[in-house]
């Protein structure tokens, strides 16, 4: 990817698939950096140019900056949600018994060491030479700036910075659990977004991944037995070695050299992360298009055999991504044993690296599906966390599902129907518009993220058609790529491929609690035919399927078209005969219609034979004669 993919973007003017008003438009950052890493203090030091284009209609007088790292101190905004939470994230937080003796979860935050916490500070910050006011408030700075930004302007930001790695606790940090020593996520002074809805400046508690697009130019001085994975393309591999070096190329170090200074550029991205060891073992492979996949895991027993057998099924992954959403734009991708679990960034996961073939695959799996959602569509992944989380969960099952060829499951998406069935029954649901930090629990959370946002795209098959569905994602992420879309993007992309009208769709499932639930209430012999009796007894409306199987076993569908759509859904087993009813209205709770057919022909009647439509209550969904 090149700068001119952006600009392009940019000079589209209005369209009126864009959530803002017209005409569009998105801010743009350069930054530079250069880095200097002490690999026995855990601390670094760096400085920072960063020309900033306000391409918004507004003349802004103060910016704001991410400082992630102050996060990870005693008595942080994140140590306090740990404190409060019912359901503390367990790699957070460790077991401990109280003076009573009862179990308690203690923040692992609150007992960090002042040379364990992490930081980042600030200083000589100033805009085109003119010093700037800064006002720190946990991880977020405030600046007051020099001048003010006019619409259509740039300006250039300096400042330096000095850091220190915390212990891991949470996606960056130092000496994870399996060993790995730096994990640099979220490490740097980072710019927040500023867009239609205004500025995104918010404090580091628990979710996060807004940015603002552009070029990052990164210089990262460490000891040369470190070995380095991350966002970008190493712009000097033939002198620095360590696996990125050509064939046949024998790097050679000068004797007293006790450092190296690495140099990536990743262009068009929106985050840089990156994360160092000296034990790394680091293999290339070719992917689709000519993509580098590299591969940085530790050297051990444990590690090794999984790592070599994943390298030729994420080729597979990237290759079916490609074809299912759309293609990959950069040139490299990185698959990285570290972090605490697994965690997208731009060109890179930072991922644990031990555990089953099975368990590295789905998190390797998941992690690169959010390069498409995350890094390239980018939703605001603190307000919508569903659009990221969910629609990579669908496209994950979806890869792998596809991987197990033959012993493919017509509906892989099962698994999800069932969690969101128990949150439902929890009677802990919240609205998907809730911020990612205010959920009132974490699993809450994460079954409205991944698995409800999940069944989004999964339901939204039943109900306009999975080639509609396929189309979609399609035209979703062409025309929003780079773009920041929001919920009413892809609603209206779905629209706009297959015709229906969907507002009641995006409104019900995505920004209430509102649940579905269908039954069949009455089944009587009517003159010769049988009069069936539906009910609708969720809230949330829906079209609906019926299959009917015969006691000579044969079997016909009905379809109830959704009158508020406007939509007739194409036969989705056209070998099958379906007859088209006439449309059911919401405010009708009832619906009846005839089957030429005596009762007693009848053995068995089941709305939604495809289990996905998600009815909270499957016992009334099927009527069978006795």
């Amino acid at each position: 990817m090149r700068k001119i993919i952006l600009l392009s973007f940019l000079s589209l003017g209005l369209n009126s698939a864009f959530a803002q008003s017209a005409p569009y438009w998105q801010q743009h950052v350069d930054y530079k950096m250069e880095v200097s890493m002490d690999v026995k203090s855990y601390q670094y030091k760096g400085k920072q140019e960063l020309v900033y284009t306000n391409n918004s209609p507004d003349t802004l007088r103060k910016v704001f900056y991410h400082l992630y790292p102050n996060a990870f101190q005693p008595g942080s905004e994140m140590d306090a949600r740990l404190h409060s939470i019912k359901d503390p994230d367990a790699r957070m937080v460790n077991k401990v018994k109280d003076a009573e003796g009862k179990e308690i979860k203690q923040s692992r935050i609150e007992t960090l060491k002042p040379n364990e916490i992490g930081f980042l500070k600030v200083s000589n910050f100033k805009q085109d030479g003119v010093a700037a006011q800064t006002r720190l408030s946990s991880t977020i700075l405030e600046v007051t700036l020099a001048k003010p930004i006019l619409p259509g302007s740039k300006t250039t930001f300096t400042l330096d910075f000095d850091g220190q790695v915390p212990v891991q606790i949470r996606r960056s940090g130092r000496n994870n659990k399996e060993g790995v020593e730096l994990s640099m996520s979220q490490w740097y002074p980072k710019l927040a977004e500023f867009d239609f809805e205004g500025w995104h400046a918010d404090p580091y508690v628990a979710r996060e991944f807004h940015g603002v697009w552009g070029d990052f130019d990164v210089k990262i001085t460490i000891d040369k037995d470190y070995t380095i994975g991350g966002s970008g393309y190493l712009q000097d591999k033939n002198s620095i070695g360590h696996g990125y070096e050509d064939a046949g190329v024998t790097v050679v170090y000068p004797k007293k050299a006790k450092t190296l200074t690495w140099h990536f550029i990743a262009p068009n991205v929106h985050d840089f992360t990156w994360a160092a060891d000296k034990a790394y073992t680091h293999d290339i492979v070719k992917g689709p298009n000519d993509v580098d996949l590299h591969f940085f895991y530790k050297n051990d027993e444990k590690t090794t055999g999984n790592w070599k057998q994943l390298e030729p099924l994420m080729v597979k992954v990237m290759d079916y991504y490609n074809h299912r959403v759309g293609q990959y734009p950069y040139k490299q991708y990185s698959f990285i044993q570290g972090g605490d679990g697994g965690m997208e960034y731009a060109m890179c996961t930072l991922m644990l690296g031990s555990g089953t073939l099975e368990g590295i695959l789905g998190t390797a799996t998941h992690e690169l599906g959010h390069s498409w959602f995350q890094h390239i569509l980018a939703s605001n992944e603190s307000k919508h966390p569903w659009m990221d989380e969910g629609f990579t969960t669908y496209i994950e099952d979806s890869a792998l599902n596809e991987l197990k060829g033959d012993k493919k499951e017509v509906n892989p998406f099962k698994g999800n129907y069932t969690a969101y069935y128990n949150l439902v029954n929890s009677g802990k649901e919240q609205p998907q518009t809730t911020h990612g930090d205010r959920y009132d629990e974490n699993r809450p959370y994460s079954i409205s993220s991944y698995v409800k946002g999940s069944i989004f795209l999964s339901q939204l098959e039943y109900v306009i058609g999975k080639e509609n569905v396929d189309a979609t994602l399609k035209r979703y992420f062409n025309d929003f790529k780079f773009k920041h879309p929001t919920p009413n993007d892809i609603k209206r992309t779905a629209e706009r491929v297959s015709g229906a009208d969907l507002d009641w769709y995006l409104v019900d499932w995505a920004q209430t609690a509102n649940t579905i639930d269908y039954g069949i209430k009455d089944v009587a012999d009517n003159a010769g035919k049988t009069t069936v009796t539906l009910e609708r007894i969720g809230r949330m409306p829906m079209p609906i399927d019926l299959k009917v199987d015969y006691t000579d076993g044969t079997s016909e569908t009905f379809y109830i078209p959704l009158r508020m759509m406007n939509f007739i859904k194409p036969n989705p087993n056209p070998n099958e005969k379906r007859t088209v009813l006439e449309d059911w209205a919401w405010a009708q709770s009832n619906y009846s219609f005839s089957i030429d057919k005596n009762k007693t022909a009848i053995k068995k009647i089941t709305i939604d034979p495809s289990g996905l439509m998600a009815d909270i209550k499957a016992a009334n969904n099927v009527f069978e004669v006795k």
